[in-house]
C-alpha cells in the first residue's frame, strides 16, 4: 500500500494528470504523422522510380519475317486456333492459307468477288474458313485438297458483309452494313437469329473467350455487348466515342474490350462494371484507328492506323498521358490504305498494301 501511495500519479492533483495525459497523446501523435510521412515519401519514390526507369516489357521489337504472295490490297486476316496457321484476304480476289512458321502458302482459294472485306479462321479444328464483302455473302470453305469453290454461301443481309467470327463448325456470326448481325447455322444455310439495335453500319464483330457473347462495333459511335444465347435479352450499350467505331476486339481474360474509332481513340471498357476505364490516345496522330487487338497476355494494346503505323501501348498505364511502347514502322510503302488488322498470337501481324504481311 506505501507503495502505490508513493507512485507520483497518486500524489498529483487531477490537473496534472491531464497534463501529463495530453502530453503522452501528443507525442504519440508525433510519432504516428512522422511514420505516415515516412511511408507517403517511399511510395512517392517508388512510383518515381517505376515511371522513369521502366524495363521495356520486350527488349527488342523488330520485323522476324513477312509472307508475300498477294498481289492486292490485304484487307483482312485471322489467325487459326493453333496460332500457326493464318488466313489473309486480298482484293486481288484471293483467300490464302499460309504457314505462319516457315511462311508458306497451305491453299490459294480463288474468290467469285474480289471486293472482300473480312475473313474467319474457325477456331476448335482449324478445318474451314469463311469471307465476305460487297457482294452482301458469307462465303465458307472447306480446307481440302483442290477446293476452288465455297462450300456453302450465306446469303441473308441486305449490305455488305463487314466481318465475320466462327462460334464453332456449325454456327457463325456476321456483321454487315445493313446495321445488322446474323447467327448462322452452316448445315441449314439459314439464319438461326438476327441481332438489331445499331442504328448505322456494324463495322466490328468478336467473341469472348467462352464463344458465349460477342461485342460489336459500329458506325453510330457506340458498342453492343450481346449474349447469343438469350435473344430476348436487349444488348448493352457503351458509349464514349466521338465518330465511328472500326474495330472491338475482347481481352483475353473475357471481362474487357478494346475499341478503336476514327476520333484516333482506344477505349479500354470493363463488362463488369460496364464504364470505360482508359483510353489511349497519341498526341502526334490525329489519324483513325482501322484495328486493335489485344497481346495473349493481356498487357499490350496494338493498334492499327491510318498513318501506316501500328502503335503498341501499355494497358496498365494511363493511355492518355503516356507515350505509346513502339511504333511498328516497317510499312515503308506509300499506299493508299494503312494497316488493317492486328491479330492476337506469338507474333503481331499487320496487314497492308501491296500484298505483304509483316510479322514483328
Amino acid at each position: 500500500r506505501k507503495k502505490v501511495n508513493d507512485h507520483p500519479l497518486t500524489t498529483c492533483t487531477m490537473g496534472a494528470r491531464r497534463e501529463i495525459a495530453r502530453t503522452k497523446i501528443e507525442h504519440l501523435q508525433r510519432i504516428i504523422n512522422d511514420e505516415k510521412s515516412r511511408i507517403a515519401r517511399q511510395d512517392a519514390s517508388t512510383e518515381f522510380s517505376i515511371d522513369v526507369h521502366v524495363v521495356p516489357l520486350i527488349p527488342r521489337v523488330k520485323l522476324r519475317r513477312q509472307l508475300r504472295g498477294h498481289f492486292g490490297k490485304v484487307y483482312a486476316l485471322h489467325f487459326a486456333g493453333n496460332s500457326r496457321e493464318l488466313v489473309s484476304a486480298s482484293q486481288d480476289g484471293k483467300l490464302i492459307i499460309w504457314n505462319t512458321h516457315n511462311t508458306m502458302k497451305k491453299h490459294c482459294l480463288p474468290l467469285l468477288s474480289s471486293w472482300v472485306m473480312t475473313c474467319a479462321y474457325e477456331q476448335t479444328q482449324s478445318k474451314i474458313v469463311a469471307c465476305g464483302g460487297l457482294d452482301n455473302l458469307c462465303s465458307i470453305f472447306a480446307l481440302i485438297p483442290h477446293v476452288s469453290r465455297p462450300s456453302c454461301e450465306l446469303a441473308g443481309h441486305d449490305g455488305y458483309l463487314s466481318c465475320c467470327r466462327f462460334i464453332d463448325e456449325c454456327k457463325i456470326l456476321t456483321a454487315s452494313g445493313d446495321g445488322t448481325c446474323c447467327l448462322w447455322d452452316i448445315e441449314r444455310r439459314q439464319a438461326a437469329m438476327t441481332f438489331t439495335g445499331h442504328t448505322s453500319d456494324v463495322m466490328s464483330i468478336d467473341l469472348a473467350p467462352s464463344c458465349n457473347t460477342f461485342v460489336t462495333g459500329s458506325c453510330d459511335a457506340t458498342a453492343k455487348l450481346w449474349d447469343w444465347r438469350m435473344p430476348a435479352v436487349p444488348a448493352i450499350t457503351f458509349q464514349g466515342h466521338d465518330s465511328d467505331i472500326n474495330s472491338v476486339s475482347f481481352c483475353p481474360s473475357g471481362e474487357a474490350f478494346v475499341t478503336g474509332s476514327d476520333d484516333s481513340t482506344c477505349h479500354f471498357f470493363d463488362t463488369r462494371c460496364l464504364l470505360c476505364i482508359n483510353k489511349f490516345k497519341s498526341e502526334r496522330t490525329i489519324c483513325g484507328i482501322t484495328s486493335v487487338c489485344s497481346s495473349a497476355s493481356g498487357r499490350l494494346l496494338f493498334c492499327g492506323m491510318d498513318n501506316f503505323n501500328c502503335y503498341c501501348w501499355d494497358m496498365c498505364k494511363d493511355g492518355m498521358t503516356c507515350s505509346p511502347l513502339w511504333a511498328l514502322t516497317g510499312h515503308e510503302n506509300r499506299a493508299l490504305s494503312a494497316c488493317y488488322s492486328v491479330c492476337r498470337a506469338h507474333f503481331s501481324c499487320s496487314g497492308f498494301m501491296p500484298g505483304c504481311l509483316p510479322f514483328w
